[in-house]
């Protein structure tokens, strides 16, 4: 019976023994050691030979194609599948090597392979799993895809039997994703991160937790390594059906996290790995996530329409009792702070995020999910630029108008206003913004000054998940029932009829 690598029990963190296993090892280990230790060295001796094949087919490639933009590390994962045969950076080297030593056994478990991705509060490798036949491994989604039975052979017998069961070292190299978070991370914060993805462990199209280490006050999790590519290089070409399996995608990894009441609050292209080839992304990234409902006030978004109106107009009549609004600031602001969380990204936080709410909803990584989609439609990446909050509220005035967004404002008990000429009362539809962003309004007679009815529906999708409001934003859940999110089942079917016909070939 195989070891399981996630337990059912509550998620906890296990510190290492820091004891010498050598000096304790019995009969039985050592002999289990040196079978392991025979049996890496043939797996080794395979590596070298698939790498030295890899490195020629690599060179061929690069002879045909042209250089590609090299990626930004903080992007994440590559799509390639290198295993070690690219040179790593001397720095780089010195990290590995002193995470191998930090952590005791690990290299018996893992090969550090290269950094793959560097952030604020982290660092991820790429490592192959050494040991991966030995666990229970029902986190690998390319394993579950690839369950099909062959057919039979014409003629059975036990020397066929004998060579097709040899040899398990030809198996394919499994790899997974090391993530050591930085010690400068609050406890809390670790906790709160490795205990989330505990939780969403089985959730479709999330990115689940296998394990994780602690050696004094340094955390690893291990998480599985997805090949995708990079968000930069495969938008532009993204047509209307590669729009809906993508966001599909997408919305079902937020229909599972939010069903769970959490909140992601960093949906970004870069935190959602998808493969164009295989069709099929999946959601990173939680070290900002909470539980719906922690740490917050009650908000006047969250009340009837009358009962919001009679609460402005005694802030309005506190006002106007004094001197009225005179101009400049005051030096003793006597109004009471508000503090509320605004963890994100830029140009990707929900107006509500921006107006400091004390009662947000999961709702905020449904605007974020907008702002991806606006990219792609207007082919403008990153679509919103802004260095703070009051330039964010200024560019999301730029297409909603003053009028929409002062009214956004009182939703949380906030006002609202700007002189900036180039800022409308009315703002903007999204139709002619993505006219406009894909020069397709230049007013030439060749030029399509229309879009299309997919797009067209695309634009109508858009606009339910960028509401201002956010009680009236579509949910997760109701972006799957959407028309827009909708697949043709004769192009299903017609894929699936294919796909068995190779099969059998």
């Amino acid at each position: 019976m195989s070891r399981r690598r996630v337990p059912k029990e509550p998620f906890q963190i296990h510190e290492d023994d820091p004891t010498d296993l050598s000096d304790v090892e019995t009969e039985e280990s050592q002999t289990q050691r040196a079978e392991d230790l025979e049996a890496e060295a043939e797996a080794e001796a395979e590596v070298e030979a698939d790498e030295a094949q890899q490195q020629l087919e690599d060179e061929e490639d690069q002879e045909n194609q042209e250089e590609d933009e090299p990626l930004d590390e903080e992007e994440g994962c590559e799509s390639d599948s290198s295993d070690g045969s690219e040179p790593v950076d001397f720095t780089v080297q010195q990290d590995m090597e002193k995470l191998n030593y930090t952590f005791p056994a690990f290299k018996d478990n893992y090969r550090l392979i290269k950094r793959i991705g560097e952030g604020t509060f982290s660092t991820v490798y790429k490592a192959e799993d050494v040991r991966y036949d030995r666990y229970n491994n029902s986190w690998d989604l390319d394993a579950r895809d690839n369950q099909w039975e062959a057919p039979p052979p014409l003629k059975t017998s036990s020397s066929s039997r004998s060579n097709s069961r040899s040899n398990p070292s030809r198996r394919p190299k499994k790899f997974v994703a090391i993530k050591k978070i930085y010690v400068t991370s609050s406890p809390t914060r670790i906790f709160n991160e490795l205990e989330l993805l505990h939780d969403l462990r089985e959730s479709p199209s999330v990115c689940p937790l296998i394990t994780a280490f602690r050696h004094s006050d340094q955390v690893l999790a291990i998480l599985p390594y997805f090949r995708h590519q990079d968000f930069r290089k495969y938008y532009p070409n993204m047509t209307v059906p590669d729009i809906k399996l993508y966001f599909r995608s997408l919305f079902t990894a937020l229909a599972a996290v939010h069903e769970k009441g959490i909140l992601h609050r960093d949906i970004k292209p870069t935190n959602f790995l998808y493969d164009p080839e295989k069709q099929r992304g999946v959601l990173v990234d939680f070290g900002l996530a909470e539980r719906e409902g922690v740490d917050h006030k009650p908000c006047l978004c969250h009340l009837d329409q009358e009962s919001r109106r009679q609460k402005i107009r005694a802030t309005y009549a506190l006002n106007a009792s004094h001197a009225g609004p005179q101009p400049g600031y005051p030096k003793n602001d006597t109004r009471p702070s508000r503090r509320a969380n605004r963890a994100g990204t830029r140009g990707f936080r929900a107006p509500e995020v921006l107006f400091k709410c004390t009662e947000q909803t999961t709702k905020i990584d449904i605007w974020s999910a907008g702002v991806i989609l606006l990219t792609i439609l207007c082919k403008r990446f990153p679509f919103f630029n802004s260095t703070d909050d009051v330039e964010a509220m200024i560019e999301i005035a730029t297409i909603f108008g003053v009028k929409r967004m002062r009214q956004a404002g009182q939703l949380h008990g906030c006002v609202f206003e700007t002189n900036i000429p180039s800022i409308g009362a009315q703002g903007f539809s999204f139709e002619k913004i993505m006219l406009w962003s894909t020069c397709r309004s230049d007013g030439s007679k060749d030029s399509k000054s229309e879009l299309t009815d997919e797009e067209k529906g695309a634009v109508e999708f858009l606009g339910r998940c960028m509401d201002l409001d956010p009680s009236r934003r579509i949910s997760a859940e109701e972006a799957l029932a959407h028309k827009f999110l909708q697949i043709d089942s004769e192009g299903e079917a017609e894929a699936e009829g294919s796909e068995e016909d190779v099969m059998m070939v």
